[in-house]
């Protein structure tokens, strides 16, 4: 409360032979205990405010004073009371002419009702503050109420109108300080709201703006809170540089705020020592008045006066002993707190490295076993084997390749967390690639009796640029899981136009499954990692329980998010959208040719190779297609025979003793630029396909390997070979 305002006031009162209306008195004193959180005294005074207007059969009086007691009910979030107190103020501000406290009267009645959860109404009373404003022609205080009514339809969940009012408040035009607030908390609203649809691009871009303006209007509450939003959006991307520096922003914040409190307090104290100076001049003033008229009433009114004044004062010298008690030991639990997190911050980030490492070296440890499993497996197999042997070596091959996936599983999932992996832009043909998913699963689909549709809207563009390794991943995650859980069913993937113009285009793809269903209870959990609804349904249908985290994650790198539909008994359908920029035709070549077997015969082939099982299965797997292998099992000697000899193709392991294979291949390309020198790697978290084709690699064959597909690949390399 002003005391210069008070004080001015009983000055002015006391000239009318003190024939004063107290309510106002009260009024301001109950505002001012209000706003310093002294509750008592202000439902005390503002009640005082009420009685005096009533004596004074003051109605203007009388309803500022129920409008001063409604939004100390409000302040104290009692909004029973509040609501009753705030109708009655209207009821009288409605015979009178329209006002600032008519208009804020309806408004904190709709802050209230919205408090209740009573949207209709909040809704009505924020439009009569409206009306009040509009014939007022205030027009900040119609932007403040459009504001809170924007609040109202997020509650109401009416996200679009919601988004709507907001983008009307940041179009308006910029008049003053007032203007930049409004502006800033919409900004702010818009970016929460993009946050909560996960479009995180969008909502660092509306927070930003909200956090400039709050700093153009040196708004320090405002900044405060975008701050503490913009730290924790960085961090749930995993920006976490970003998310710290606004952390330090908040902190620094947070402290000024202190500060100026403090000073603010000083300030105060610095008024009230003025005011003893007014009140001594007042002092004398009564006394002359005293010897004039009625000396004695004005002598007791400045002795209620001067203890009142007192007792603000040493109210104020308390709560300000206080308040540094208080600011000092939140600065330093906030100092505290923030060495904590720090620390945590960096135990987590650690921990997490030590797991994808962890996880990285046991997958790729298993790969050099698991390659002779697969190996011998197949040579047992090529080598027409006894009638009573196939089927155990067709199970040994099974468990071999149920394996493999396994860990192909957790390096992919490793490689995600670890953000090693990138987004790729290439030219496809989107219908080609779903029918040839659809046509490499046609027999496992047969083999549940199960229909396998395809369905591609015929607005679809053709061709489209992305990246079609991850786009195949999620496809044949999504129709194996579909698969395996449906018999005698059907199983339809389904891509639709959602919307198009000259460049980019947006796909919405379904695949639905008439299988066993999720139960409701189990549909969020279905995303996590080694889970499969039930222990039960593991056993009864296998699987890793990695497929779906795989499909989400790579969903969420693509910009997007993936959702399902279920009913136990009845089916399943997983949706999800994708943007694309519209590519260009593209002529594909048919991987699946035959092999022309004379392409490999007399081939002389060098393998760089330390493992001796390996060395024996690969040897015996070339010379099935009469190839000649000769062996190495360093990079140094690697080096040696390829400048002592002329070979077709080399098949070049990367981890060896001494020099690995990566910079043993930069070492021969420094003299031989021509002969194909093949990765044979079992890729861990630090590797990827581009990494090894910059030391000079002319292709990557993964180990543990299919014994086709690694024919295949020394198929293209001899016949393309520079």
């Amino acid at each position: 409360m002003n005391l210069f305002c008070l004080l001015g006031f009983a000055a002015n009162k006391f000239e009318d032979d003190f024939a004063i209306d107290s309510s106002y008195y009260y009024s301001e004193t109950a505002v001012y205990y209000k706003n310093n959180k002294i509750f008592d005294k202000a439902l005390e005074n503002a009640n005082k405010a009420i009685v005096y207007s009533k004596k004074h059969t003051n109605e203007l009086s009388l309803a500022n004073s129920y409008y001063t007691l409604g939004i100390v009910y409000v302040e104290l979030k009692k909004y029973e009371e509040a609501i009753e107190k705030l109708i009655r103020a209207v009821s009288i501000y409605n015979t009178l002419e329209p006002s600032a406290k008519q208009a804020l009267s309806y408004y904190n009645l709709g802050v209230c009702y919205m408090h209740k959860s009573n949207f209709s109404k909040a809704e009505s009373y924020f439009n009569k503050a409206n009306m009040v404003y509009e014939t007022m022609n205030l027009t900040n205080g119609k932007n403040m109420v459009d504001l809170q009514k924007a609040l109202l339809y997020l509650e109401k969940n009416e996200v679009k109108i919601a988004e709507s009012a907001l983008n009307n408040l940041v179009r308006m035009p910029s008049k003053g300080k007032d203007t930049f607030n409004l502006q800033s908390e919409a900004f702010y609203q818009l970016g929460v709201i993009k946050d909560a649809k996960n479009d995180n691009e969008e909502a660092l871009q509306y927070l930003i703006k909200a956090f400039d303006i709050s700093v153009a209007s040196k708004n320090i509450q405002q900044q405060l809170k975008v701050a503490k939003k913009l730290s924790e959006l960085y961090e749930k991307i995993g920006i976490m540089n970003k998310s710290l520096d606004y952390l330090k922003i908040h902190t620094k914040l947070k402290d000024s705020l202190d500060v100026i409190a403090l000073n603010q307090k000083k300030t105060l104290i610095s008024e009230q020592v003025k005011v003893g100076d007014i009140m001594r001049d007042m002092e004398k003033l009564d006394k002359e008045r005293r010897e004039q008229e009625k000396a004695g009433k004005f002598s007791r009114l400045i002795n209620i006066l001067s203890i009142a004044l007192i007792t603000i004062l040493s109210l104020l010298s308390l709560s300000l002993y206080k308040n540094n008690i208080i600011r000092n030991k939140s600065n330093e639990l906030l100092r505290e707190k923030n060495l904590e997190l720090e620390e945590a911050k960096e135990r987590i980030e650690k921990a997490s490295q030590a797991r994808a490492e962890f996880l990285s070296t046991v997958s790729h440890e298993l790969r050099t076993p698991l390659n002779a499993i697969n190996g011998i497996t197949h040579i047992l197999l090529e080598d027409r084997p006894k009638a009573s042997q196939i089927e155990y070596l067709k199970s040994l091959k099974f468990s071999g390749n149920y394996l493999l996936t396994y860990i192909n599983d957790i390096l992919e999932i490793n490689r995600i967390e670890s953000n090693n992996i990138e987004i790729e832009k290439i030219n496809f043909n989107v219908r080609e690639l779903l029918q040839n998913i659809q046509n490499s699963l046609k027999e496992q689909a047969s083999q549940n009796n199960n229909d396998f549709v395809l369905r591609i809207d015929d607005a679809v563009p053709d061709f489209l640029v992305g990246d079609t390794t991850k786009l195949s991943q999620i496809f044949i995650n999504l129709i194996n899981n579909a698969l395996k859980f449906t018999k005698n069913g059907s199983i339809i993937v389904a891509a639709k136009l959602v919307s198009k113009d000259e460049e980019n285009c947006k796909l919405s793809f379904e695949v639905q499954d008439t299988g066993i269903g999720i139960p409701r209870e189990k549909q969020e959990s279905i995303f996590d990692s080694f889970s499969q609804g039930s222990v039960e349904i593991n056993r009864k249908y296998g699987g890793t329980g990695l497929g779906l985290t795989i499909v989400k994650r790579l969903i969420a790198l693509m910009g997007s998010q993936i959702s399902v539909k279920s009913e136990v008994g009845v089916g399943s359908t997983f949706y999800f959208d994708l943007e694309f920029k519209i590519g260009e035709e593209v002529v594909t070549k048919n991987a699946d040719e035959i092999i022309d077997e004379k392409v490999f015969i007399n081939k002389r082939i060098l393998l760089v190779e330390d493992n001796k099982i390996n060395q024996m299965i690969t040897k015996k797997i070339l010379e099935k297609k009469r190839m000649i292998a000769e062996i190495c099992e360093t990079g140094e000697d690697a080096i040696e025979m390829m400048r002592k000899n002329k070979y077709d193709l080399v098949l070049m392991d990367v981890h060896l003793p001494g020099i690995n294979g990566t910079i043993a291949t930069e070492q021969i390309r420094t003299f031989d630029a021509v002969t194909p020198i093949i990765a044979l790697t079992a890729i861990s978290l630090n590797e990827n396909r581009e990494m090894l084709l910059s030391y000079g690699m002319t292709d990557v064959i993964t180990k543990p390997f299919n014994p086709d597909n690694f024919y295949k690949i020394i198929e293209t390399n001899l016949v393309f070979e520079y």
